[in-house]
């Protein structure tokens, strides 16, 4: 399964994330696959797409960074699979 993750960077401030990234890595919990990244203009948000079998997995990874961001996540499905009819597998979060 996808997952875009949206994180908003508490405060604003990417700092810290950037100083626990390099200290820690990003702390992924085994199955759940990092893909890519996008951070905006602003450098308050970042834009991430996940893989992983279930969301649980998600919810461990979050809490090693929720007290400096703010999560929102997405389940998708590429453009491909939602014409072939495959929307179906997008899961609920």
């Amino acid at each position: 399964m996808l997952f875009m993750v949206i994180e908003q960077f508490k405060g604003g401030d990417a700092g810290p994330i950037g100083e626990r990234f390099r200290s820690r890595g990003r702390m992924l919990p085994e199955g759940l696959t990092y893909l890519a990244s996008w951070v905006d203009a602003t450098r308050a948000r970042c834009f991430q797409l996940m893989e992983a079998p279930h969301p649980q997995l998600l919810k461990t990874w979050i809490s090693q960074w929720d007290d400096l961001i703010d999560f929102e996540i997405v389940a998708v499905v590429t453009s491909s699979e939602f014409w072939a009819g495959d929307a179906g597998k997008v899961p609920q979060i």
